[in-house]
């Protein structure tokens, strides 16, 4: 009976050993697809409009300035600062793996949590699983800055727990709401882990605290000491925006700052014209009268997130997510037991099961969900999928037959399997997409991979090569990509539907223009026509054409995109 035991122990070892070296074999192969999808110009649309355009701009200013047309300036830059060094060495790629390396912290964070509760096993299958999801592959191969904010966002949480563990030591507390000021500093979006977490601390220590020391007075004091941290982590881009546009969080909330004003715009008769124009529709009602839903289907939007994603699709959630991680957390909380210090974990995974919940209801009823908004549950919700498995291969063990635990086995195995490959189907879909061998084997230059994904590179490279240092161009329907651009440009489509609108003669409209010192207009085609067509009567257009024939100078054109000067 005693060999047959030693028998089954080594054969599950050694079995233990095979899927241990086959995830490891897996991280790596992914890793190193990550990497290879990583290296081709950027052509993603945030990094050519914000996290490497303003960096860019910054650079050749010689510091950090205001710049009004571009209203992603205003965003807490923490990540984009770190930009800052290799664009200043002309190189664009060294960002993405900046970005993919906060992907590596967190599945770092994930592998230490889980290790350290249920084996490292587990903790492999879970770095492998969230270096696998599709949102997280996508963001790893840009220059974003939601990697940053899921990292710092985690590891707040992470530190609140060893706060917990380790009988509340202040710095632990402390570590926690220094990653949360961080994130802060990242993005908005940290905001509501802002609010969350400071609501946790008081909860968190009121629960685990000893009943002869716990108190409201300690644990408000605590929650009081992680506001404080945090705030002065985030207060620098609180200063800037405060001195720039008398608002600490522009352009969040600015109808609530510039109340004043708009009040004082009311009283004279007068138009005050701010960057912010408001929210037509709620995200419930977006969801009703654009996207065309039913109740019943914006009601499951916090389910369907995880079956339907797509990504560039904002009807579905302009991302993708894997449906296990909806399915395996509630298998997390499957029939522990109090033994073995499993209470203390089930503590945690309340918390993390909360604020996944928080977070996510928070964003529904606030903003037309995005899954890139969501990011900061998603190393929560792998932790609490890794405890699921767990949990139900534990129970698998327990079968009482060998047929039993052989089906349960298999079954768990399909699981997995599926869960996996869903993933890698994504990975393999983004290589035909990206197409990076192209790239990296000299089949397609630099200037032709970009202007594949983006036809206005033609016109902007003119641009850049033909005009004068001191240009101005007005883009019209270019989509804002202002990075590749090396000449100055203003992003100001309402003061140019404006001037076309409200302007009777064509000289006026030229003299309107050069007021504001642009020398040249950038414009889209397709999109200027079926604006023009729907926006303007048969003599505006008219006067439309003739102003684009007689006023100003065509220089060139392709890809459907234009150049001309004002003269």
């Amino acid at each position: 009976m005693d060999k047959n035991i030693d028998i089954t122990c080594f054969s599950e070892f050694r079995i233990r050993r095979l899927i241990q070296s086959a995830l490891l074999i897996s991280i790596s192969i992914l890793t190193i697809s990550i990497l290879v999808l990583s290296s081709v110009p950027p052509v993603n649309r945030d990094e050519l409009t914000h996290h490497l355009a303003v960096p860019k701009l910054y650079i050749e200013h010689g510091g950090v300035y205001e710049i009004p047309s571009i209203k992603f300036s205003y965003y807490p830059m923490n990540m984009d600062i770190l930009y800052l060094i290799p664009l200043y060495f002309g190189n664009d790629i060294i960002p993405k793996y900046i970005h993919f390396s906060f992907a590596l912290f967190t599945a770092f964070l994930i592998y230490y949590y889980l290790k350290k509760r249920i084996g490292s096993l587990y903790g492999s299958l879970g770095v492998l699983f969230f270096l696998s999801i599709p949102l997280i592959v996508k963001l790893s191969i840009t220059a974003y800055v939601d990697l940053g904010l899921i990292f710092f966002s985690f590891a707040s949480l992470m530190f609140i727990m060893e706060w917990c563990e380790k009988k509340h030591a202040v710095r632990f507390l402390f570590f926690s709401a220094l990653c949360c000021g961080v994130a802060m500093g990242i993005k908005y979006n940290a905001l509501i882990l802002f609010v969350l977490t400071s609501l946790i601390v008081p909860f968190v220590y009121i629960r685990s605290a000893p009943a002869e020391s716990a108190s409201s007075f300690a644990a408000i004091r605590h929650a009081i000491f992680f506001v404080v941290i945090s705030a002065l982590c985030f207060s620098p881009w609180m200063i800037r925006n405060y001195v720039w546009k008398k608002n600490p969080v522009y352009p969040l909330y600015h109808q609530f700052f510039s109340k004043q004003t708009v009040e004082r715009g009311k009283e004279t008769g007068k138009s005050i014209s701010t960057h912010y124009t408001g929210k037509q529709f709620g995200p419930i009602a977006l969801r009703k009268y654009v996207y065309r839903e039913t109740w019943w289907q914006t009601a499951l939007v916090p389910i369907r997130i995880f079956f339907q994603g797509e990504d560039n699709n904002p009807k579905y959630f302009d991302g993708k997510l894997n449906p296990f991680l909806f399915l395996l957390p509630f298998f997390a909380f499957f029939r522990y037991k109090k033994k073995n210090n499993r209470l203390h974990f089930v503590f945690e995974m309340r918390i993390m099961f909360l604020f996944s919940v928080l977070f996510l209801l928070f964003v529904f009823f606030t903003h037309d969900v995005r899954i890139r908004y969501l990011s900061p549950i998603i190393p929560p919700l792998v932790v609490l999928s890794m405890f699921g498995l767990h949990n139900l291969v534990e129970r698998a063990r327990q079968g009482s037959s060998f047929l039993g635990r052989l089906l349960q086995y298999t079954v768990l195995g399909a699981i997995i399997g599926w869960m996996l490959c869903m993933n890698a189907g994504y990975v393999v879909d983004l290589f035909k997409h990206v197409e990076p061998m192209t790239y990296l084997t000299g089949q397609v230059d630099r200037d032709q991979y970009i202007e594949k994904y983006h036809p206005e590179y033609a016109v902007m490279k003119y641009a850049n090569q033909h005009l004068p240092e001191d240009a101005v161009i007005l883009p019209v329907f270019t989509g804002n990509r202002y990075y590749y651009s090396d000449r100055k440009m203003i992003f100001n489509f309402s003061l140019f539907a404006k001037i076309i609108k409200e302007t009777n003669l064509q000289a006026e409209i030229l003299s309107e223009l050069k007021k504001r010192g642009i020398t040249h207009i950038m414009i889209g085609y397709e999109l200027f026509n079926a604006w023009a067509n729907n926006n303007f009567s048969k003599q505006e257009k008219i006067r439309i054409e003739h102003f684009f024939h007689k006023q100003i100078y065509y220089l060139y054109s392709k890809n459907g995109y234009g150049l001309y000067k004002v003269e």
